[in-house]
């Protein structure tokens, strides 16, 4: 199928030949260092068209574009993780894009929409592919954003809930293992991302083990970026996809933070230090991008649930470079807290510069802001030097 290249198709390949430009040597270079022992997450991509919509894209496009998931990933798991993709040819949908189209806003979503989505598109490939091969399936509509509602989803767990098992299977009886992420032909690197994330963490004790970090309420009443979408980065803001999908359009995503890297067990346990609040300590953390690093993050516990973790991101690597700053962030983290609702967050930036809008100015470095003091729970964490990338960090409780 040849390309055919709308104002929008062309803005979505523009950004992939930005993205090759900038990363197409280190994918080559990942390829052929690629680790035979990293866990391999496997998914199928089943390609759907609408009756009433011609895609504007070819397979070529689509295979690149998780072929870039594949580079991230492998880089953010520190080689951990590799991500492989079977896809499908083209399958035709039996019904006009109206019947399957959602609402922009997560919580005005309809379900039996997207129920009947999956159930179709698992249904048209059901002839021709073994789904017990993958332990996931991606739906990748060749459709416009604006045409089905949303950019980028997760069908479960997400939209369909994760509070029991849900299980899908196809006309002749196959059962579609784990969960599945729903995207449009526009969806940006980060998009991909995020919601195949939240089917890799999966659920446990009932809980999505790698939930959004945007605020679903304010979501609701800015659902894309044309109405503000930034007004639900409260917790996050634009330090990890999980919260923002990208911080600009045309450029790749920023990596993720250590908080979903631990949510994922992509962080080797020694690398995490635990410092005691109430006892005086030292530790140089290096970069968060920097798998040779001693130390990637720093974690204080406060209670059963609740704690301080501390990361220090540069511009390093393929994506960190895209960031909105560098430096040292310090999150709060709350276990016992499931999702971003009326105003509560399982994890939350403190922030260095307010005065910059959605945690902008959120790290703090030793020529801003190099001191936080939590006096509720008697803490001082202070920035002594930095030691090329690396910052000695003073965690001590207060005098």
């Amino acid at each position: 199928m040849k390309i055919s290249i709308g104002r929008v198709a062309f803005a979505g390949i523009m950004l992939a030949v930005i993205f090759r430009l900038m990363c197409f040597p280190a994918v080559a270079q990942a390829e052929e260092q690629r680790q035979e022992v990293c866990e391999k997450k496997r998914g199928l991509v089943i390609l759907l068209e609408f009756p009433d919509i011609k895609p504007q894209v070819d397979e070529a496009f689509v295979r690149d574009r998780f072929q870039k998931l594949d580079f991230y990933v492998q880089e953010m798991s520190y080689g951990k993780v590799c991500a492989e993709f079977d896809f499908t040819e083209w399958l035709k949908l039996p019904d006009p894009i109206k019947w399957y189209s959602i609402s922009p806003a997560n919580l005005l979503v309809d379900r039996s929409k997207v129920i009947k989505l999956i159930q179709d598109a698992i249904d048209a490939a059901d002839e021709k592919n073994d789904f017990s091969r993958y332990s996931y399936v991606v739906l990748f509509l060749g459709a416009q954003f604006k045409e089905y509602g949303m950019v980028g989803l997760c069908g479960y767990p997400g939209m369909l809930g994760w509070k029991q098992e849900i299980v899908f299977k196809s006309k002749n009886g196959q059962v579609v293992p784990g969960g599945v992420a729903i995207f449009t032909y526009q969806a940006h690197l980060g998009t991909l991302f995020h919601d195949i994330a939240h089917v890799w963490g999966g659920v446990r004790d009932g809980k999505r083990v790698v939930p959004c970090l945007y605020d679903h309420d304010i979501q609701a009443s800015h659902p894309t970026r044309d109405t503000n979408f930034a007004e639900a980065l409260i917790n996050m803001g634009y330090w990890d996809p999980l919260s923002c999908h990208f911080y600009k359009r045309n450029i790749p995503p920023p990596g993720i933070s250590s908080w979903t890297k631990l949510r994922l067990g992509w962080i080797p346990r020694e690398k995490v230090k635990v410092a005691d609040p109430k006892q005086a300590s030292e530790i140089v953390l290096g970069p968060l991008e920097d798998k040779s690093a001693k130390t990637l993050a720093i974690k204080i516990p406060l209670s059963a649930s609740k704690y301080y973790l501390i990361e220090n991101r540069q511009l390093l690597g393929s994506f960190d470079p895209h960031l909105p700053g560098k430096g040292i962030l310090i999150m709060y983290a709350d276990d016992s807290i499931e999702e971003c609702r009326f105003g509560k967050s399982p994890v939350r930036l403190m922030d260095a510069d307010p005065s910059k809008l959605y945690l902008q100015g959120a790290a703090f470095d030793l020529s801003g802001k190099s001191l936080f003091i939590d006096e509720k729970n008697g803490i001082e964490i202070r920035i002594m030097e930095k030691i090329g990338d690396s910052y000695k960090i003073r965690i001590s409780p207060l005098k």
